[in-house]
């Protein structure tokens, strides 16, 4: 894609990319523009853009802040992107404990709860519900793949909220996900704790 850019275009075009996609790693760097790991490195350290944990404990800053309804250590991924009430962007990193042994497939519930808990921090009350979820899951997906979900509220009414999360891994649609969420006021809470 960015093969053959001279050093200013291609790290202008980093810069943007990084901006648009802070989750992205070196190496998927280094593969879309077509050059080494250690090329990209430079560019970065030239540009003064910090490594992709920087760049994520940044953004996990910036975001977590805003949500109510689930703690930070609640939330299933790293939480890249939140607009309450409207949409937000999480991404999780599979790993070996998350799968079968065998096969390598990453269990279904790690998937899920990765798409319900970004669907519960949307919603900017005290204390979130998930009532119903209809949900796919389009393919496997395998240990090392990471999970992009995004989410989006589709709509809601007094207390009650529907939001669309579409999973990717890559270009490929890996799970989606329509929750029903309810934000619960005190003494709703306080009757349903009973």
């Amino acid at each position: 894609m960015a093969e053959g850019f001279a050093r200013p275009e291609r790290q202008r075009r980093l810069a943007e990319t990084i901006h648009q996609y802070p989750f992205y790693t070196d190496e998927e760097l280094a593969r879309q523009f077509k050059v080494s790991v250690q090329t990209i490195r430079l560019d970065r350290m030239s540009l003064r853009i910090p490594e992709l944990r920087e760049r994520l404990r940044e953004v996990a800053e910036r975001t977590y802040s805003q949500v109510k309804s689930i703690g930070g250590r609640e939330i299933v991924g790293d939480l890249l992107d939140i607009e309450l009430g409207k949409g937000g962007l999480s991404v999780l990193e599979t790993t070996p404990e998350m799968a079968f042994e065998r096969t390598g497939v990453v269990r279904g519930h790690h998937i899920f709860a990765q798409a319900d808990s970004l669907a519960i921090a949307l919603i900017d009350a005290e204390t979130v519900l998930t009532g119903l979820a209809n949900v796919k899951f389009r393919r496997p997906v395998r240990v090392g793949e990471k999970l992009v979900a995004k989410a989006e509220v589709l709509r809601h009414k007094g207390n009650k909220f529907v939001v669309l999360v579409m999973t990717r891994v890559g270009g490929d649609s890996v799970f989606r996900g329509k929750f029903v969420v309810f934000a619960l006021e005190t003494a709703d809470r306080e009757i349903a704790l009973r």
